[in-house]
C-alpha cells in the first residue's frame, strides 16, 4: 500500500510539471507573438493622409483588360459633371502601362511650383497625375519594384494636389507592390472592383476583393463591364455571359453598382481623349456612369465617422 502511496505521489508530481511546463510555454509562446506583433507593427508604414484631399476611391480589377482604366476615367469626369461644386482629381497609379494621358487629352509635362510641387494637368475640370506626363509616349520602364514604389510615392506625395473632394486612383491589374503602397501608406475610403462576366475575370477579380478583405479596405460595389451588346437590328441588350458576378457580389457581400455594355462609342470617345460622359452626355452609356459617379458620392458621404 505504502509503494502504491509513492506512485500516486509521483505520478501527481509529474502532471504538475507537465502542467507547469504547459503553461511556462503558452506564456513564452504568447509572449514571443506579442513581440512578433510589436516588430511587425514597427515595420509597417504608417497612414498618411494627402494633403487636402479628402477620400480616395481606388479602381481596381486584378484581371487587366476588363476596362478598368476606362471605368476610372468615366467615373472622374462624372464627378465632376454631376457635381461641379466638388474638386475632383485622377491618379493614374499604373506606372508601366498608364492610361490616363490619352483617355484625358493629356500630354504636357507637370511644372513644378514654388514648392517643388509638380501642379496637375487639368481637363474637364479634372485635376490629373499620372507617370506618362513624366516620360516619353514610347518609353518602356524597366525597372524593380523598390524604382515603382519610389515613383509612386512621388506621384502621391510631391503633386500639389490642392483641396480636392475625391481622388479616384487607377490601379494597375494584380495584387503587387503598386497596391501594397497604396493600401499602406493612404486612408482609403473605398475600393470599386471592376470585372468582366467570363470566369477567368471573376476568379483573378476574387483575388483582388480578397485583399482588400484583408487589408480592411471597404468595398463600394462590382462594375460588371461588357455585360451585353446591343443588337444592331432590334436594340435589344444581349447577354455575352453567365451571371458570375451575381455570386461574386454575394461573396463579397456587396452590390453589382452597374452594368456597363459593350459599346463602340466608349472605346472610340477613349481613344479620342473625350471620355464618353464628356463627349455624349445624355447617351445611355454615359447615364450608367453618371449613376455610378451618384453611387460613390452616396457611399462617401454615408461612411463611418
Amino acid at each position: 500500500m505504502y509503494s502504491t502511496f509513492r506512485q500516486f505521489s509521483r505520478n501527481c508530481s509529474n502532471i504538475i510539471k507537465n502542467v507547469n511546463r504547459l503553461a511556462h510555454n503558452e506564456a513564452k509562446k504568447a509572449d514571443l507573438e506579442k513581440r512578433r506583433a510589436q516588430m511587425m507593427a514597427k515595420g509597417l508604414p504608417k497612414l498618411k493622409p494627402i494633403p487636402n484631399v479628402k477620400d480616395i476611391i481606388l479602381v481596381s480589377s486584378g484581371k487587366g483588360g476588363v476596362g478598368k482604366s476606362t471605368t476610372a476615367v468615366n467615373l472622374a469626369a462624372a464627378m465632376k459633371v454631376e457635381f461641379p461644386e466638388k474638386n475632383v482629381g485622377l491618379l493614374d497609379a499604373d506606372v508601366f502601362g498608364p492610361s490616363v494621358p490619352l483617355m484625358m487629352n493629356l500630354d504636357d509635362t507637370p511644372i513644378l511650383n514654388d514648392k517643388n510641387l509638380m501642379e496637375p494637368l487639368v481637363n474637364y475640370g479634372v485635376k490629373c497625375m499620372s507617370m506618362g506626363f513624366l516620360m516619353s509616349e514610347n518609353a518602356a520602364l524597366i525597372w524593380r519594384g523598390l524604382m515603382v514604389m519610389q515613383a509612386l510615392e512621388r506621384l502621391m506625395r510631391q503633386v500639389e494636389w490642392g483641396p480636392t473632394d475625391y481622388l479616384i486612383v487607377d490601379t494597375p491589374p494584380g495584387t503587387g507592390d503598386t497596391h501594397l503602397t497604396l493600401l499602406q501608406n493612404l486612408p482609403i475610403t473605398g475600393a470599386i472592383l471592376v470585372t468582366t462576366p467570363q470566369s477567368a475575370s471573376i476568379q483573378v477579380t476574387r483575388r483582388g476583393g480578397v485583399m482588400f478583405e484583408k487589408m480592411k479596405i471597404p468595398i463600394i460595389g462590382i462594375v460588371e463591364n461588357m455585360s451585353s451588346i446591343k443588337c444592331p437590328a432590334c436594340r435589344s441588350n444581349i447577354q455575352l455571359f453567365g451571371n458570375g458576378v451575381d455570386d461574386l457580389a454575394e461573396e463579397f457581400e456587396t452590390q453589382i453598382l452597374q452594368h456597363i455594355p459593350l459599346e463602340k462609342e466608349i472605346n472610340s470617345s477613349s481613344d479620342k481623349g473625350v471620355p464618353i460622359i464628356i463627349g455624349k452626355p445624355n447617351c445611355n452609356e454615359a447615364i450608367v456612369y453618371k449613376k455610378l459617379a451618384q453611387q460613390v458620392k452616396e457611399f462617401v458621404e454615408n461612411k463611418p465617422k
